[in-house]
């Protein structure tokens, strides 16, 4: 188990069950932090949590279903958090969703509704639910994986890029509330961002074994990406977009 900045964290994954989740799970056990997941599928999320503590050998894992559409159910899952370890030390924001059309002319305000509800709505139940723990901490941090989409959007995906460019925003105003609370000493608590052009992993190159997938980011290295985000002073990385792909 590691003994480095995340040893003894207590970090909340939104979003644990898919395969982002999966492998952050695992690496953020492996770097001896205390994992509780939160998945809105309660079997996808059993067996990332299982994994998880099998593959970091015996680590502590938890996980439960959340609805995090709901922000007072999401603040009952901050609570509790603290209520069973004491403190919490970070929130990773993994939940995703993607629609889009063919062309501009052709977007549906559905798809916007639906990505509005997955891609904002759950990044500001979290923070806001998440914030005075995560301030209370000497560690504290937030870290929203968004896409280079909402830097530079293509027509065919004006719902998607809009909605993460809204969660980028909010999560930016997070950090400048750490910033506040920090005071002329500097924050303590960081809220940053990882942009990713997407994401890849075992089962998708399974499934396209002739796929490039340029510029994609796989999950592992997200993973180790996001652990990362601990290594560093809380005012070098809040309110930064950390590239893990080629910046548009």
């Amino acid at each position: 188990m590691g003994n480095g900045a995340l040893s003894g964290a207590v970090i909340a994954v939104a979003g644990a069950g898919g395969p982002a989740g999966r492998a952050t799970l695992l690496r953020l056990a492996e770097a001896g932090a205390i994992v509780v997941g939160a998945d809105n599928d309660p079997e996808r999320l059993a067996e990332a949590v299982d994994a998880a503590r099998y593959g970091a050998g015996g680590a502590t894992v938890t996980g439960e279903p959340v609805d995090l559409l709901d922000l007072n159910s999401t603040r009952d899952w901050a609570l509790r958090v603290e209520k069973d370890f004491g403190r919490v030390d970070g929130v990773v924001h993994l939940v995703g969703g993607w629609r889009g059309s063919e062309t501009f002319i052709k977007t549906s305000l559905d798809d916007w509704d639906f990505l509005e509800l997955l891609l904002v709505k759950t990044v500001q139940h979290t923070s806001l639910a998440f914030f005075e723990g995560l301030q209370r901490s000497e560690r504290g941090r937030y870290v929203l994986i968004s896409a280079s989409g909402a830097t530079n959007p293509s027509a065919g995906n004006a719902a998607y890029a809009a909605a993460k460019a809204a969660a980028e925003a909010w999560t930016l105003a997070l950090a400048d509330a750490f910033r506040k609370a920090g005071g002329a000493e500097g924050p303590t608590s960081a809220a940053a961002i990882l942009v990713v052009k997407a994401l890849v992993h075992e089962a998708m190159r399974a499934d396209r074994p002739n796929a490039k997938f340029a510029g994609f980011t796989d999950v592992k290295d997200l993973a180790e990406a996001i652990t990362g985000v601990w290594d560093k002073p809380a005012p070098e990385v809040n309110g930064q977009r950390l590239w893990l792909t080629e910046k548009p």
